[in-house]
């Protein structure tokens, strides 16, 4: 563990709510539980949380401000993580809400920590070991350490479902920040926001983030601007449809123009190579703009398998037939879903399936076969792309960013529960939404998988 790396820690919140319950029980009494973490194999660490182990009261001697455990707990770990080179955090509550490790943690570590190394018989866990504090309103700090027992803090600790609750070391968490203020300015800017996908929706999506003061945000699309894309794309020129330049630098040169502390990475790659899978990997959200059942099937592996907070988009508008022929609008559809880790994923919501993306595999291998069946009536064909609806794309552009706005810091009356997915038909005036108990999860996706190989565990991204 360098020192140049941050730390992360990152859970859902399902796993949040079943320590903050075990941890205080209601009787003021300090109580512990160990967690599993896999390191997500970036550049830097991040350790997801992959299994916790609640140590039953009645094993321990708690008091307010005291806690012993029996060490069997911290051995049976051991059995479980090394193989798999696992970090072990070990978790207790304070229920007097001091937010420091106490003189107690401290002697607790230098004992404790230092015998999960030495009773470690395979190779290290590259994110260490570590030791974690929770406080009543379920704010976690921890710390790790390395095999010389040298002690860090971690940088930031996430924990991600309806809403998402992001600690710093040695911030102050007591006041929660409102939105639309300047302290969500300053929160933005030390976050790192991916788009995948930089063309209708994409760019007015990475306008807003832009602007709004994120402090990293990477830019990923293997396209170039053409004649056809300038009605829609932000920032794009008539120069640069001659000169077809790449999407991302694009939008990377115009974002230069009005932020000088913003931090831009560009992949001119499609979001089906491996070095786009690495880049977003790093970020804290993803924002998925692209409109191919291929690139959504992506993004939903690398959501679950890094453990990040998915925002897609997508629009459309329907046409139907008059009696005298003529077309005519049905609907104009906007549709915002909201993928946290462990619940359902846009396969299993059906934003993608596997005749979609056969379709799509059959169109870039085989033209003939999916020509043959496309007019047999096995694949339904793609609507033709709307020539002007840019108008319809920053309605669903700004409401993907205020999704995003309100998970982070919510503004919502009624809260964030029933809005998994939204969908609203600007034809009929009407909105829908949508809780996550409204979907099932297939668990077809795995989570927490990191960077194993081969990469989302597709043979074509491997090493």
């Amino acid at each position: 563990m360098t020192t140049h790396q941050h730390v992360k820690l990152t859970m859902s919140w399902k796993q949040h709510r079943r320590l903050h319950s075990h941890l205080f029980p209601g009787d003021g009494l300090e109580a512990a539980a160990v967690l599993l973490c896999r390191d997500a194999g970036l550049s830097d660490r991040k350790l997801m949380v992959i299994g916790l182990t609640l140590v039953p009261y009645d094993q321990c001697t708690r008091s307010p401000f005291l806690l012993v455990w029996p060490g069997q707990f911290i051995a049976d770990a051991i059995d479980v993580a090394e193989d798999d080179r696992i970090s072990i955090i070990l978790l207790h509550s304070h229920p007097g809400g001091f937010r420091e490790f106490s003189d107690l943690d401290n002697e607790s570590d230098a004992e404790v920590i230092g015998s999960i190394f030495a009773g470690w018989s395979g190779d290290a866990a590259p994110g260490g070991h570590g030791s974690a504090i929770m406080m009543p309103d379920g704010e976690v700090i921890a710390r790790v350490y390395d095999e010389q027992l040298n002690c860090r803090p971690v940088d930031m600790i996430t924990v991600i479902g309806d809403d998402i609750r992001i600690w710093r070391s040695g911030c102050d968490s007591s006041e929660p920040t409102m939105a639309f203020g300047a302290g969500m300015t300053r929160e933005l800017g030390k976050l790192h926001a991916c788009i995948v996908g930089v063309s209708g929706t994409g760019s007015i999506v990475a306008e807003q983030l832009a602007r709004m003061g994120f402090g990293k945000i990477t830019l990923i699309d293997h396209d170039r601007i053409e004649a056809k894309n300038l009605n829609r794309i932000l920032n794009s020129t008539l120069s640069d449809a001659d000169s077809r330049a790449c999407k991302v630098e694009m939008f990377a040169v115009a974002m230069a123009r009005y932020r000088v502390n913003l931090d831009v990475v560009t992949i001119a790659e499609t979001v089906a190579s491996r070095q786009a899978v690495l880049a977003a990997a790093t970020a804290d959200i993803i924002f998925s703009c692209v409109d191919s059942s291929e690139g959504r099937h992506i993004v939903d592996r690398i959501a679950q398998a890094f453990m990040i907070p998915l925002i897609d988009m997508g629009v459309s508008i329907p046409t139907r037939t008059r009696s005298n022929g003529a077309p005519a609008i049905a609907e104009v559809i906007g549709r915002i879903d909201y993928i946290q880790p462990g619940g359902s994923t846009l396969g299993d919501r059906g934003v993608y399936t596997a005749a979609s993306l056969r379709a799509e595999y059959l169109a870039r291998v085989a033209p003939e076969t999916y020509a043959s069946e496309l007019d047999a009536g096995y694949i339904k064909g793609a609507v033709e792309e709307a020539p002007s609806v840019i108008a319809l794309n920053m309605r669903a552009a700004s409401a993907a960013v205020l999704e995003f706005v309100a998970r982070v810091f919510p503004f919502r009356h009624d809260g964030n529960a029933t809005m998994a997915r939204s969908i609203f038909a600007l034809a009929d005036g009407d909105e829908d939404h949508f809780s996550e108990s409204d979907f099932s999860r297939s668990e077809i996706l795995g989570v927490a998988m990191g960077a194993q190989e081969p990469l989302l565990g597709l043979p074509d991204l491997g090493v």
